[in-house]
């Protein structure tokens, strides 16, 4: 029995006994703050706390590598996210601004517009130039070909043309009427009727003529028409002639028109080569299409005094303008940027506002579109700089995540519809030039996603090599108090609030604390520190207040309690109505008060379970009832095969395990999960087995390992708090308490009321370090530890449960041997 693998690892523990109150709730000192209020104290900017985080931005932003963009995990909050935008606004005032980028019309192929890349901030010098060039174009050349001189070289063209055919039809009418035959124009053409005098014979009169000069007459015309369809067949020719000549006439005319608007477009743009290049297509393109430029501005003209057709304010054309072909489409411009590079956040990262979009107008029954509907989206408008995204957004929007990675690969944007994507359009639309992508990418989210996402895709980590884990707390000393006190003082300020004191500091501090769940650690949720001093800022206004109190800080707490805790008090008030049976004096066999601790809508509070067990002789299992019916979680019911674990190492080694135990949270209609009951669980079987009652003025939170440990457990304040409503309403007894694990002392951060109580004796909380000091204080007697001849101590719970469990194997064996006789049955 000495050599005992259980019996090597136990450790003597003492006996329990109630924490000091100072260990209760560890106070902030606000005369060793330093300040009065506030307003004594030099902000801080930025992330305080963060080194980690901080250190992974900048390789982030500093390697300027494919794939080195960034995902911040953890509390990423409001505050959080602006204090890592002003780290990126640093960072980018090291980086050049990036080029303005621009859409023209492709002359060419009109459905794929060419994308021109200008230095930062030239694109809106470009396309004011060429917005200049049109409106000038629309006046000029109206003028120019309704000039005089114009005038005069048509009508010398449209003369010619006259004149030859003219000429030749007088050649013809002449020869015909040597002949005595006249040539007529009808509405169906021309023809050639015999005369008399000038005068064409009337058909009756032809018929009556001899029959040889009505032939000869006909032979004639015959001839005649031969001529007379030879100089019809040359018309169109001729007519050709007149056209060409005019086409040259107009290109002559409009490059002396052009000429000159253009020279200054080109004057003004010329260190832009391929701003040059696209003038140059401009001109081609107007000496092209002059015929419809001058229509459409004589229209305009008539029209519009002004010389501007469909236009707004500015003189801009509508979309699908003859004018609108010339004019340029700003994409993003670096204008009115101090020369660094730009850091966009995108609050709603749909495909189109990350990528762009392409719009279209409903025209005659008809969506059309031009180069001049292209829409930036995000990526256009963070090219060159940075882009702040929110994980969750990116990954809720459909096609967006798949087309940020593609983006990210290609190293190019290109514009996606997505009605095509899914095949649901067939509206004819445009092929933008792609346009080359260099950002820095940071995303947001919490740990969980993150994990998640890293696990379902692969891709992550090609695109988002560097992670910036947030810390949700820092450690508490006087150092870190000065410092976040300076970090309450810079949202004061920045939020236009009243100053603080030092007593309301203090307060908010060991607030900080309770929110780390940790008296040793400070929260760096900092969004909702902010929230509280709005609040606390609120309440100093209405008490006429120039500086935010402690007691303005208390009401803010106080009332956010109050509106949160609704569902809490309708809890409490079934346990104390015993609609839920809560016992909070005397003691029961197999009874105990569990905790569990409920968070709805970021509120969280401890409500106490009586949880109960039954013993019977079996086959040494330990059944978990909540598992049975499927409302127990895996680690609640890791915690309950703990404990069969216990019992084995530790009773009846020399005998089988003949238990049959059952155990229960009485009352519990929802999901179970977690272990933090599995301690409360051991105590109810250790009493269930011993027959001995233990206390129900305790409750009990804490779970166990196998060797008897007490191990640490989450919301330990709540659960202590929620426990002690209960015996408040009731009427402290002064016995009352919670015994929780002693690894969870250093997490105590109590409310006023709870440790005044403890002070005056009327509440206790027991630190637990091993179940043994636990049974003890629960049933009033030793828990036992072996001795040299390996049996309990008389009179101790371990040996009441040897002794049961040992019984429990005797009827077994008896049941054994009945059944093997044929004279009873086996259970």
């Amino acid at each position: 029995m000495a050599n005992n693998p259980a019996e090597r690892h136990e450790e003597t523990a003492g006996e329990a006994a109630p924490l000091d109150p100072d260990r209760l709730y560890r106070a902030a000192d606000p005369a060793g703050l330093g300040f009065e209020t506030t307003a004594d104290l030099e902000p801080i900017d930025g992330l305080i706390g963060q080194q980690r985080a901080l250190d992974a931005i900048t390789v982030g932003t500093g390697v300027p590598r494919q794939g080195f963009n960034l995902f911040a995990i953890g509390h990423t909050g409001a505050l959080t996210r602006r204090a890592v935008e002003s780290v990126l606004n640093d960072a980018a005032a090291d980086r050049p601004a990036p080029s303005d980028w621009v859409y023209v019309n492709n002359f060419k192929e009109p459905h794929r517009p060419i994308a021109i890349d200008l230095p930062a901030g030239r694109a809106p010098d470009f396309r004011d130039a060429m917005r200049e060039l049109v409106d000038e174009l629309k006046t000029a050349l109206p003028a120019v070909f309704q000039s005089e001189e114009y005038q005069t070289r048509r009508g010398a063209i449209d003369e010619a043309f006259q004149k030859k055919q003219a000429e030749a039809f007088s050649e013809l009418q002449k020869r015909a009427q040597e002949h005595n035959i006249v040539v007529m124009r009808t509405p169906m053409g021309f023809a050639l009727v015999p005369s008399r005098d000038g005068e064409p014979i009337p058909p009756p009169e032809f018929n009556a003529l001899p029959e040889e000069q009505r032939e000869a007459i006909q032979k004639t015309i015959a001839e005649l028409e031969k001529d007379l369809e030879h100089i019809v067949h040359q018309i169109p020719g001729w007519d050709k002639e007149r056209r060409d000549e005019l086409r040259r006439v107009n290109e002559e005319t409009a490059q002396i028109a052009i000429a000159q608007p253009i020279e200054e477009v080109r004057r003004r743009l010329a260190d832009l080569p391929r701003v040059l290049e696209h003038v140059e297509a401009v001109r081609a393109d107007l000496v092209e299409n002059i015929a419809a430029f001058v229509v459409a501005g004589t229209q305009a003209e008539a029209g519009d005094s002004g010389g501007s057709s469909g236009g707004d304010s500015g003189g801009e054309t509508l979309p699908g303008g003859p004018f609108d072909r010339y004019q340029v489409n700003v994409l993003v411009s670096q204008q009115d940027c101090d020369g660094c590079a730009p850091v966009i956040e995108e609050l709603h990262p749909t495909l189109p506002n990350l990528t762009g979009r392409i719009e279209h107008l409903a025209r005659q029954g008809a969506l059309v579109t031009n180069f001049r509907l292209i829409k930036p989206g995000a990526l256009h408008r963070a090219n060159g700089g940075y882009l702040l995204l929110d994980a969750r957004s990116v990954l809720t929007e459909p096609f967006s995540w798949t087309a940020l990675k593609r983006a990210l690969r290609s190293r190019q944007i290109v514009i996606e519809d997505p009605s095509r994507l899914v095949g649901t359009s067939s509206t004819i639309s445009l092929d933008p030039d792609p346009i080359p992508l260099d950002l820095k990418v940071v995303l947001f989210g919490d740990r969980t996603l993150y994990y998640m996402l890293a696990a379902a895709d692969p891709e992550l980590s090609e695109h988002f090599k560097i992670v910036a884990d947030f810390e949700d707390d820092f450690d508490r000393s006087a150092e870190t108090e000065a410092l976040l006190a300076r970090f309450i003082a810079s949202i004061l300020r920045r939020e236009s609030m009243k100053p603080m004191d030092a007593d309301g500091v203090a307060l908010v501090l060991e607030h900080a604390s309770r929110v780390a769940d940790n008296a040793g650690k400070l929260t760096l949720e900092v969004d909702q520190l902010r929230d509280l001093l709005a609040e606390a800022d609120f309440w100093a206004q209405k008490a006429g207040r120039d500086t935010i109190a402690r007691a303005d800080v208390r009401k803010a707490l106080d009332q956010w309690i109050w509106r949160s805790s609704r569902v809490r008090d309708r809890l409490q008030e079934q346990i104390i109505d015993k609609v839920s049976l809560i016992d909070t004096q005397g003691a029961r066999v197999g009874q105990i008060n569990g905790l569990s601790v409920m968070s709805l809508g970021g509120f969280a509070f401890g409500r106490p379970t009586r949880i109960t067990c039954q013993v019977r002789p079996g086959a040494g299992k330990v059944i978990d009832i909540e598992r049975e019916v499927e409302l127990g979680g895996p680690l609640h019911s890791k915690g309950v095969l703990i404990l069969s674990g216990f019992l084995a190492g530790r009773f009846a080694l020399d005998a089988p395990m003949s238990l049959s135990a059952s155990l229960v949270f009485e009352q519990s209609y929802g999901g179970v999960d977690g272990d933090s009951a599995s301690s409360a669980e051991l105590y109810v079987l250790l009493s269930a087995l011993a027959e001995l009652p233990i206390r129900q003025d305790l409750a009990v939170t804490g779970s166990v390992n196998q060797l008897g440990d007490v191990q640490a457990i989450g919301g330990v304040n709540e659960k202590i708090e929620g426990f002690f409503d209960i015996c408040r309403e009731r009427g402290l007894t002064g016995t009352q308490g919670v015994m929780i694990p002693a690894s969870n002392v250093r997490h105590l951060m109590l409310r006023d009321d709870v440790v005044e109580a403890c002070r005056e004796g009327r509440f206790a909380v027991y630190p637990i370090a091993r179940i043994e000091q636990g049974i003890s204080l629960l049933t009033g007697r030793p828990a036992g530890e072996r001795g040299p001849d390996g049996n309990f101590p008389e009179g101790s719970v371990y040996a009441a449960v040897e002794a049961r469990l040992q019984a429990f194997a005797d009827i077994r064996r008896s049941f054994g041997r009945e059944g093997g006789t044929g004279q009873g049955t086996t259970s």
